[in-house]
């Protein structure tokens, strides 16, 4: 979810603004990927990186976090998705913890789309604990990190995976669009979609000889 700050900055507004309206986006995009039958969406929220942004947006981005937690599990509930949080929690302030964990509880049973946000989250981290805590295989590994991605999409026109899902992502296809994540909606995720049916997915091999 990339570009709330300059989608921000390009109006003359605070960078606060931007994640609210970013938030905003969030609750659209979610709705359309239900309707357009997507299993799994996971949304890079918060990284461990973000950590170094100054102080003021940092606590902003936690309030935010508390209240879309707060205002959205009931939507997930009452549209059948199941939330989950991925990346470190011991950071988080309590009270984000708090909903969190209650947000989780109570939509697990969700079947309709399975969000998971990333916050306070880091690929390499998250490698790391997994080769520490999980049976060294691949299917080990791929347990404790969760589903491969099928289709990475990244917004604001940044073109790198920023520390996210790597070992998910070995055989993503990736889907880079200009637009900011504010003003991300349904038809932009509809043109993701479309673009990815498009692709040949060969994961290594080569297609079948014809006859």
């Amino acid at each position: 979810m990339d570009g709330n700050g300059r989608w921000a900055e390009k109006r003359g507004l605070p960078r606060l603004a931007g994640h609210r309206r970013g938030a905003d986006a969030l609750r659209k995009v979610v709705e359309a990927a239900a309707d357009l039958g997507v299993g799994t969406l996971t949304l890079y929220a918060f990284s461990c990186d973000n950590w170094r942004r100054p102080a003021e947006e940092v606590a902003g981005l936690m309030r935010l976090f508390h209240r879309y937690l707060l205002r959205e599990t009931a939507r997930c509930v009452e549209s059948g998705v199941r939330l989950s949080i991925i990346g470190r929690r011991d950071r988080l302030p309590a009270h984000v913890v708090e909903v969190m964990e209650r947000a989780e509880a109570i939509t697990r049973a969700g079947t309709r789309l399975h969000l998971r946000l990333a916050i306070d989250y880091s690929s390499r981290d998250a490698i790391l604990r997994a080769a520490r805590e999980a049976p060294p295989t691949r299917a080990g590994f791929s347990q404790a990190l969760g589903p491969d991605v099928d289709l990475l999409i990244r917004t604001s026109g940044e073109q790198r995976l920023s520390d996210y899902l790597l070992w998910e992502c070995a055989y993503a296809e990736m889907h880079f669009t200009p637009v900011l994540w504010p003003d991300f909606g349904r038809e932009h995720l509809t043109e993701a979609l479309s673009d990815f049916s498009r692709r040949d997915r060969r994961f290594g091999s080569v297609p079948a000889l014809a006859g």
